[in-house]
């Protein structure tokens, strides 16, 4: 953990240092940012192990900014903002945030939700990668790459970690909130439409690619990823 860099984003001046001063304490390097242009110059510079980015800023909010760093990389990002509407959160979800953490907040909490994302994603590196292969599907969770019928189709870390988590166990079915916790690894309180959505946008991709396997609702439960035998 010792001095890994974290890139705090937030037009407050006050909060980076609180959280700057925090973080340093703890161990980290940390870089600051007061808008989404400045961040994804200093994300591209310094290739930081965590973003905590705020929403509302100036020249690229914090949607944009996020979905711009997550096409760069699948390093993790905290969401930090006033705003604590369903709608929000949802949306953040969406665009690849790790974890979503509202203002006013208590740095302490922020420093113990970073070591809880980074542990997570060094699991994840460490115990989720390999490759998948079914019927023309392909998956391979080293590279992040998805091919059907050989072709590489793109999609957003999320909606691959989403596939992955289904197909490794094939015929088992999770509910919601269990594919939430697994694929963005916290107890996500609130509306979980972002698995159907993520479902959703899977399923336009996969699209007649085999008979022998289907990404499935179970009505009233979840989904699963059914293997015909």
């Amino acid at each position: 953990m010792a001095n890994e860099k974290i890139l705090v984003v937030d037009d407050d001046q006050n909060i980076c240092e609180l959280l700057r001063l925090y973080l340093v304490k703890e161990g980290y390097a940390v870089t600051v940012a007061n808008d989404g242009e400045a961040a994804l110059a200093a994300y591209e510079k310094d290739k930081p192990a965590m973003v905590l980015l705020d929403v509302m800023m100036p020249k690229m909010d914090g949607w944009e900014t996020c979905r711009r760093i997550r096409k760069l990389g699948d390093t993790p990002v905290i969401m930090l903002t006033a705003k604590g509407e369903t709608f929000d959160k949802v949306l953040g979800l969406e665009l690849g945030a790790d974890d979503y953490i509202v203002k006013p907040f208590d740095s302490k909490e922020v420093v113990a939700r970073i070591k809880a994302v980074l542990r997570r994603c060094g699991d994840k590196a460490e115990g989720k990668s390999g490759v998948l292969e079914f019927d023309n599907l392909r998956l391979d969770m080293n590279s992040y790459e998805l091919r059907i019928k050989g072709q590489v189709v793109e999609a957003p870390p999320k909606e691959l970690e989403l596939l992955n988590c289904l197909a490794s166990h094939p015929n088992r079915v999770y509910t919601r909130d269990q594919l939430l916790d697994e694929v963005w690894g916290f107890e996500y309180y609130g509306d979980s439409r972002t698995i159907d959505v993520h479902v959703k946008r899977l399923r336009e991709k996969l699209a007649g690619a085999s008979e022998q396997w289907e990404l499935k609702t179970v009505w009233g439960v979840g989904y699963k990823f059914e293997v015909r035998q």
